[in-house]
Order: C-alpha cells, then sequence, then structure tokens
C-alpha cells in the first residue's frame, strides 16, 4: 500500500511524502496536524515584498464549486511564514514555511499581502502573468522545497529536497543577470 502523507497543489513541484504503512501514514498525519514536519517552499512573487511582512495570519474560506479559496472570518485558522530569500526587478523570490496546511494558503495568504504569485492563474493578474511568461514563467511558481521530519519507525530525523526546476530555474537565472 503506498499512500499520500500530504497533498500539494496542482502545478506545484517539489516534495511530496508517501507512506508505505499504514502506522506510518497515521504518525506522519499526527506529526503534520501537531506541526511536527518542517515544510519549506520556493515562491516567486510579483514586484517588490516588504520585509516588514513576515507572517500572514488570515482565516481562510474554501469554495467548493469554484475551486478557490477567500480570506474570510468564517474560514479556518491558517497562519503562513514568509522570508525574502532574493529580490529582483518586478518579482521576490521567497522562502515560504506553512504553519497550517490549508488549501491554495500560501497562494492566497501572498495574494492577501499584496503580492501574488507567478503564474497563478486563479489567483493572480492576468496582464502580469502574460509579461512573466516572456520571461519564461510557463506555471505557477510555487516549489516545495524541503520536508524535514522524524521518521516514525527509526525515530531519525529525515530532511528530503528538491532543487528548483529548470522551468523555474532558468527564467529566474535571467532575472539575477538584469540586477
Amino acid at each position: 500500500m503506498l499512500e499520500l502523507v500530504h497533498r500539494l497543489d496542482r502545478d506545484t513541484s517539489g516534495c511530496i511524502l508517501i507512506a508505505k504503512k499504514r502506522a506510518a501514514l497515521t504518525a506522519l498525519h499526527d506529526d503534520l496536524r501537531a506541526g511536527r514536519v518542517d515544510k519549506r517552499y520556493l515562491a516567486l512573487v510579483f514586484d517588490r515584498w516588504p520585509a516588514r511582512i513576515k507572517e500572514v495570519k488570515v482565516p481562510l474560506l474554501k469554495n467548493e464549486a469554484l475551486s478557490m479559496v477567500r480570506v474570510s472570518d468564517a474560514g479556518k485558522s491558517a497562519h503562513t511564514g514568509f522570508t525574502i530569500k532574493q529580490s529582483f526587478d518586478g518579482y521576490t523570490l521567497l522562502d515560504v514555511k506553512p504553519y497550517t496546511g490549508r488549501t491554495h494558503q500560501i497562494r492566497v495568504h501572498a495574494k492577501h499581502a499584496g503580492h501574488s504569485l507567478v503564474g497563478d492563474d486563479k489567483y493572480s493578474d492576468e496582464v502580469k502573468n502574460t509579461a512573466a511568461k516572456h520571461l519564461g514563467f510557463r506555471r505557477l511558481c510555487l516549489h516545495a522545497a524541503s520536508l524535514e521530519f522524524t521518521h516514525p519507525i527509526s525515530k531519525e530525523t529525515v530532511r528530503i529536497e528538491a532543487p528548483l526546476p529548470d522551468d523555474i530555474a532558468v527564467p529566474l537565472k535571467k532575472l539575477e543577470t538584469k540586477n
């Protein structure tokens, strides 16, 4: 039996955790809910992210019919940490830590902070996305860069990393040379 321990949004690249045994799956689910799994993402957003915004804590409400999520007091609590990794002309690369695991959480929290993700066809500006496509960004620029957790059987700390895929890394290099 192979079971997904967690999910990624469609078009999000990177690390995904799969359990081979039911006991491991339930233990890892417990660890995720308790915040004992350190998940880190890289996200490219439009414009210059303000250094003062280090976290976003606003509830999110899911609209199943539209497959959309929005900020709403009627939603579930959600908390995301943001750290600037690199700034470019018109873009910022962020190191993102979701403390909760809501659908589209990073995407909606970034937009709520005024900086939507590059290539996000649900929550970003179409004109900006078109301009980003001309630079080579052809999809959602969200990447699950690493996972760190305690192995449920051996109790060893496990760290898994995935490098940025070329479809984000190559156009990102072009932004670096423009700076």
